[in-house]
């Protein structure tokens, strides 16, 4: 987290949260403004931002009502629109992650394989990431700017945002698969939604305890990585169904997706049981516990 804007008991809690808006804001402008960046990095900064920024707008809309939430739907639409070059990155990952495990092709059709991918990842960055797509997401960026200054944070204290962070720990848990094996993806694909917005949350309250909440954030994002490498096989055994660029090797992928997305959500379970064993309501007083010893 470095020295990112958190709360922190000598800050009012308000001030504290706004300028936390604004270093996510400022951010995302950095990923889609500054000259040296790629096009497929500022889109994986700008996206990245965006689920932090999300994930802070679900705090406020207790306090500040449907603007936040008006700002999290556009938000999340303006992320969408940069999926396509995101989509190809994640079929390429998925691609290291099979050939780093033995994936049982010559290297000659891996590099086959890679350029396909390539070449649909090329085509949506030039398409998506325009002097166009640039001017309305900074337009964005200006307007949430300029509504974040005018909101009552300033009656919001800490028990508030607890509060809110124990009722998103409780979400988690509560789409905690039963069976891990035969949970669908469609619902580990949503676990993973919960477990970002929580990951992004707990930032908030580093400096109450930072070992401690480095180790939390660090465990959140490797389950949040291992349920992302699933979603990643997900996108890359896609490339390869019916009319599909990547059809014709469907035959050879299929067995080796399938053992790595196994591999995937059994480490998703390991990492799940230790992270998420406390109760909502321990969670909580522990958040308590926290706040009250850096007075």
């Amino acid at each position: 987290m470095d020295d990112r804007p958190a709360l922190q008991v000598d800050v009012a809690v308000g001030d504290a949260l706004r300028a936390v808006a604004r270093d996510i804001l400022a951010e995302a402008r950095a990923a889609v403004t500054g000259p040296e960046k790629s096009d497929a990095d500022a889109v994986h900064d700008f996206r990245r931002a965006m689920k932090r920024w999300r994930a802070l707008l679900r705090l406020f809309e207790p306090f500040v009502g449907e603007e936040a939430r008006r700002l999290r739907d556009e938000a999340r639409d303006l992320a969408r629109a940069l999926t396509g070059a995101r989509n190809a990155q994640s079929a390429l990952d998925a691609l290291d992650d099979l050939e780093k495990h033995g994936l049982a092709l010559s290297p000659r059709s891996i590099r086959g394989l890679r350029r396909r991918i390539e070449h649909i990842r090329l085509a949506a960055e030039t398409t998506l990431l325009n002097a166009d797509m640039r001017l309305r997401l900074g337009s964005a960026l200006d307007q949430a700017e300029t509504v974040i200054e005018r909101w009552p944070l300033h009656t919001v204290v800490f028990d508030d945002i607890a509060d809110q962070l124990a009722r998103f720990y409780r979400g988690v848990r509560q789409l905690i698969p039963e069976h891990w094996a035969s949970a669908e993806p469609e619902d580990l694909h949503e676990l993973r939604k919960w477990v970002v917005i929580h990951r992004y949350q707990m930032d908030i309250v580093e400096p109450l305890w930072p070992r401690f909440a480095k180790m939390w954030t660090g465990e959140a994002q490797r389950l949040r990585d291992r349920l992302g490498k699933h979603q990643d096989m997900l996108m890359l055994e896609g490339l390869t169904g019916p009319h599909q660029p990547l059809a014709r090797w469907r035959s050879r992928l299929a067995p080796a997706i399938a053992e790595r997305r196994a591999s995937h959500v059994a480490a998703s379970a390991r990492i799940a049981a230790r992270l998420f064993v406390e109760k909502p309501n321990t969670f909580r007083r522990r958040l308590d516990a926290m706040w009250q010893a850096g007075d």
